[in-house]
Order: C-alpha cells, then structure tokens, then sequence
C-alpha cells in the first residue's frame, strides 16, 4: 500500500511541476490585469473565474478522450511523445531567450476590453492560448493516455489545483506585480522556460525509446 501511493504521489508531483511549467500562470497576470483594467473588482473577479473553468473543460476533454482520438487518427501515444516533446522543448526554449515576450503580452492597453465583452477575453487568450495551450494539452494527454483511471483523476484534480492557484493569482495580481516587481516575474518565466525545456526533452526521449523499441 505504501509502494502505490509512493507511486502515485510521485506522478502527482511530476503532473503538476509539467503543467504549472507549462501553464506558467504567474507569467499571465500582466495580461489579466491589462485586459480587465477598465473593469472593477466582480467583473474581475467574473473574468478570472470564466477563464479558469474554461481552460478546465478544455483539458478534460482532451484528457479524458485522449485514447479515443489515439483509436480515431492511429496516432500512438510515442508520437505523441516525440510530438509533445518537440513542442515542450519550443517553447520553453523560447521562454528562456525572451523572444516572444511582445507576442504573449500584447499591447491590449491600446484598446481596452469592454465590461460587457468580457467573455471574449476569458476564452482568449486566457483560457486559451496561455491557460490551455496546445503545449498543455499536448502535456496533459501524454501524462493520461497510457494510464488507468485512477492517473486520468490525479491529472485532472492536478490541473484543477492549478486553475484554483491561478484564479487565485489572478485576483491578487496588482498586489503581486508591486510586490515582486516585472524584473522578478521576468526572472520567474525564464526559470519555468528551462524547466519546461528539460522536461520536453525527457518526454522525446522516452518517446524515441518507445518508437524504437530500445
């Protein structure tokens, strides 16, 4: 009994460093707050909400219909892997260099979001491309689709945590940007790019190994 647990608290562990890497949600809140600068504190706190549950339906049903897509397209879960992987590797690599800083953080300013049209901003980009990314949900299938259901439910209650610490970040953002300072966050994304980076690495190699059967 102490051996499975073991077993599933490591998985837990390895899921959720993955997927908060990859979600990176700390790297969010300058958008968040950009987007729902001309709104008060429930419209806010309406946006973050919309957003988060959004990115979850999103990454459950991948998850939960990973091995059914698998049977559909013949797409077997080591290219998937290698696929995953490549991916991973992007764009922590690209997080690392700094280059699409602009990209993910639009000049949103310009034109600000309107309370009444605030939906939009919670299905994109918040919910997706930067809670439930293609690098996510990539991720999330690789870490479900080979395992039983009881991996399938401690991927989902993980990306559940981290949509509960991202709301909650969301929130406190203004709080947390005085605090920590842009050059802190800057420092933190770049941390969570090599970290996204090594693990898209493994996730190849484990990929190539099953591939070629070595």
């Amino acid at each position: 009994m102490r051996e499975i647990f073991d077993n599933y608290f490591a998985f837990a562990t390895t899921v959720f460093m993955g997927l908060f890497a990859i979600v990176n949600p700390i790297s969010s809140i300058p958008v968040f707050l950009e987007l729902t600068s001309n709104m008060d504190k429930p419209q806010r706190r309406n946006i973050a909400t919309k957003s988060v549950l959004i990115a979850f339906c999103i990454i459950a049903v991948f998850s939960v219909a990973g091995k059914l897509i698998f049977h559909v397209f013949g797409i077997t879960l080591a290219a998937l892997r290698v696929t995953g992987g490549i991916l991973v590797f992007v764009i922590g690599y690209e997080m690392v260099r700094g280059k699409d800083e602009e990209k993910n953080n639009p000049k949103l300013g310009d034109q600000p979001v309107k309370a009444d049209h605030g939906i939009s901003a919670a299905i994109t980009p918040l919910a997706m491309p930067l809670l439930a990314g293609p690098g996510t949900i990539t991720t999330a299938m690789s870490y479900s689709a080979a395992k039983d259901v009881y991996h399938l439910a401690i991927v989902m209650g993980v990306y559940a945590l981290i949509c509960y610490i991202t709301y909650l970040l969301f929130l406190a953002g203004n709080k947390i940007v005085n605090v920590i300072g842009t050059n802190v966050m800057m420092v933190i994304t770049k941390m969570m790019g090599l970290i996204l980076a090594v693990i898209g690495v493994q996730m190849l190699a484990l990929g190539v190994m099953e591939l070629f059967k070595l």
